[in-house]
């Protein structure tokens, strides 16, 4: 069976500046940001694992990386009112 995307949802609260602005950078490269600290993305299983090792490589025991994901049935469940829509189950993005 092949590794689906799912959409996860990565959020963040890191104290350095210097830190926070490459986890920003490094976030930006691979998801859509949907508030200040906060960050949607499809990504397979493989992919996420990777870009949260990656990112908890990154921070220090003071700061906190969170990565939700979202299954089918809570996409269906989930709303926003505001900013960046829903992201679509696809192999593209609509800008």
């Amino acid at each position: 069976m092949a590794d689906r995307p799912m959409l996860m949802v990565i959020a963040y609260d890191v104290v350095r500046n210097m830190v926070r602005a490459r986890v920003a950078a490094v976030l930006e490269d691979h998801a859509v940001r949907v508030q200040d600290s906060v960050f949607e993305a499809r990504l397979t299983r493989a992919a996420a694992d990777r870009l949260f090792a990656r990112l908890r490589g990154m921070v220090e025991d003071t700061d906190s990386i969170r990565m939700y994901a979202i299954t089918a049935a809570g996409m269906e469940r989930s709303r926003v009112a505001g900013g960046a829509p829903l992201p679509e189950d696809g192999e593209y993005w609509i800008v």
